[in-house]
């Protein structure tokens, strides 16, 4: 049984409002706690969904039009083409390629500085496969993992909790597991393979 104070140090952790020594006992308490691990992430779920359904603000038209007046005045006059995916007409049935130039595919996560681009979806096997992207100084709050992760780390750095990640590190962890808040100093890019069912997987096909 969850008691009320659990249900609130829940709402707390995932709006991320916990202090260090709140937030690693209640990570504690999670790990020991099944059903209080699944109702943590529902509230989660919830969450994401939340920010998934809000509607972006926009911007005056005036402001618009001052900040499109601003970028036509400053942009160079050499043509500029971006790069085009590689493509192969004599490619073989199956095989499919993807430029990884340019800023095609990427989507913004409902947190400032985090974005993600879905280079496989296997719904057959259960997994897809995503680039991540945080800016510098960009925080992903601290969740309960919905399904297993595998990270690979491209470039930059990537705090998870206490342990620092750089290029040629790897992370596995197990669904239910519980990931303290990650950040990245100088900004980083990683490969990651994750189940399915992942509100990020399921952010990234909508």
């Amino acid at each position: 049984m969850i008691t009320e104070q659990q249900q609130e140090q829940a709402a707390r952790f995932a709006l991320g409002e916990l202090d260090i020594a709140e937030h690693q006992h209640f990570a504690a308490e999670v790990r020991a706690n099944p059903e209080l691990r699944e109702f943590l992430w529902s509230l989660q779920r919830t969450l994401d969904q939340i920010a998934l359904a809000a509607t972006a603000a926009s911007p005056a038209a005036s402001l618009k039009e001052k900040v499109l007046r601003r970028v036509q005045a400053g942009r160079p006059t050499t043509s500029f083409t971006a790069p085009q995916p590689a493509a192969s007409a004599s490619a073989s049935p199956g095989l499919r390629f993807l430029a990884g130039s340019g800023e095609l595919g990427w989507k913004a996560l409902p947190v400032p500085g985090a974005f993600i681009k879905l280079l496989s979806f296997q719904p057959d096997r259960g997994y897809a496969v995503l680039l991540g992207k945080l800016a510098p100084g960009a925080r992903y709050p601290a969740h309960t993992n919905a399904g297993p992760e595998d990270f690979y780390v491209l470039t930059g750095d990537l705090h998870i909790g206490e342990q620092v990640l750089g290029p040629g590190d790897f992370h596995h962890a197990d669904a239910g597991s519980i990931h303290e808040e990650n950040h990245s100093v100088a900004g980083c890019t990683l490969l990651a393979v994750l189940s399915v069912a992942d509100p990020i997987v399921q952010l990234a096909l909508a």
